[in-house]
């Protein structure tokens, strides 16, 4: 019998490429989103079940049809400068939310939780390496409630022996190497997709937000991972998990940062098209450097970030960029 995992934001971008991640390690994965950043059209490798993380009913209603062996939750809302301007959206959604999922996952005996939290837990601690250890200072609502959610599974650990893997991950980049799925956000708010929409003409040109960063050319520096090798991760630390081994947080990284402006030019080899852009302020929240090393990743889960350069994740996102994906 096929081993079912509950799959928060199955519609959208990083759980889309979950889904059919855990399609082919063997388990059905089952996407439970609201559909309003995520796209139907995604769901390809599994059953979906439409609802609310707010509506306790639905949820037990699915754990109940489908008795899965594990929830992976990707479902939250995401735009650091939304979080600075709405931060009641970011708490209800993402904290009552998960809270809501913790809570009937516990009822439902699903003892199994694998977490997406992000880098942005960690604040601005430029010129540093950052590890699972660093300390947790977020500076925007976004990444606060993700440091909520982890304290709550914490929490849950100690009253209930619910097992979770956190994955605390940087800059998601790249697509599906088949183009089934990929990146695509209403309104798009990521480098990658930004840049490639410019040199298609979709929109007149990407916007550089802030060029007076200390750093070597004034642009931001951010850790980038395949978004394929970022879930590879997380069907690894499902399997940790099956495997008795407790609960744990990784780091997703390269260690290897690059700028914004370094990502513009390395478009260019891989498109052989300019990248039209204009220059403008800083955005509130934003972090001057953030990089990770992911050496517990590689040496416990024994994770291989092989594909988290920048010539595969520019190249796999132009090819999914090309195939019109969800635009109707």
């Amino acid at each position: 019998m096929t081993k079912c995992v509950i799959v928060t934001g199955g519609a959208g971008y990083i759980g889309s490429h979950a889904c059919k991640a855990l399609r082919a390690a063997g388990y059905e994965p089952v996407t439970f989103d609201n559909l309003s950043t995520g796209w139907e059209d995604a769901v390809k490798f599994g059953p979906f079940e439409k609802g609310d993380l707010l509506d306790r009913a639905r949820l037990d209603e699915v754990f109940a049809k489908y008795n899965p062996v594990a929830v992976m939750h990707f479902a939250a809302f995401s735009q650091v400068g939304e979080s600075m301007k709405d931060p009641a959206k970011y708490w209800r959604n993402n904290v009552i939310g998960s809270l809501t999922l913790i809570e009937a996952a516990v009822a439902a005996g699903c003892m199994n939780f694998v977490f997406s939290s992000t880098c942005a837990t960690y604040g601005d601690q430029d010129n540093v390496v950052l590890d699972e250890e660093s300390v947790q200072l977020p500076i925007n609502s976004y990444g606060a409630s993700k440091r909520a959610i982890e304290d709550i599974l914490e929490n849950f650990e100690q009253a209930f022996g619910l097992n979770s893997v956190i994955f605390r991950y940087f800059n998601v980049a790249g697509g599906d190497p088949e183009a089934e799925v990929g990146e695509f956000h209403q309104p798009e708010t990521h480098l990658i997709p930004l840049m490639l929409d410019a040199i298609a003409g979709k929109r007149d040109a990407l916007t550089i937000f802030g060029t007076d960063y200390v750093t070597p050319d004034g642009t931001c520096i951010r850790d980038y991972v395949h978004v394929c090798d970022l879930v590879d991760a997380h069907v690894l630390g499902l399997k940790w998990l099956e495997d008795g081994k407790g609960s744990r947080v990784f780091n997703l990284g390269t260690g290897k940062g690059f700028s914004v402006r370094e990502v513009i030019d390395h478009s260019r080899a891989v498109t052989n098209m300019e990248v039209p852009y204009v220059e403008g302020d800083r955005r509130p929240g934003d972090c001057t450097k953030l990089v990770s090393g992911s050496e517990r990743a590689i040496k416990e889960l024994g994770w291989s970030p092989d594909r988290s350069n920048l010539t595969e994740m520019i190249g796999d996102a132009w090819k999914w960029h090309q195939t019109g994906h969800y635009e109707k």
